[in-house]
């Protein structure tokens, strides 16, 4: 459901990676509609990047977000074209 996605982008990553999802170099937030992402852009790779978080700057939402919550934001971030690249 990419509406409960975008709700979930919108409370949970938009403060970091900004309403466009353009990323926010100061902060460490990619461009989620670049064509490349460091740690790919598989949705496999994508949840494994929500649930986990990276480098210290991209949070973990394992604890916060369940498995079911993380997979439709997954998808709702897969849209918006990085991972379609």
């Amino acid at each position: 459901d990419l509406a409960a996605g975008a709700k979930l982008y919108a409370e949970n990553c938009a403060s970091c990676h900004g309403d466009q999802a353009k990323g926010n170099q100061d902060l460490g937030a990619p461009d989620l509609t670049a064509a490349i992402w460091l740690y790919g852009s598989s949705r496999t790779a994508m949840v494994d990047t929500v649930t986990n978080g990276r480098g210290g700057v991209m949070p973990a939402w394992s604890g916060r977000l369940d498995p079911e919550t993380i997979k439709a934001l997954t998808v709702y971030v897969h849209s918006l074209g990085g991972g379609q690249k």
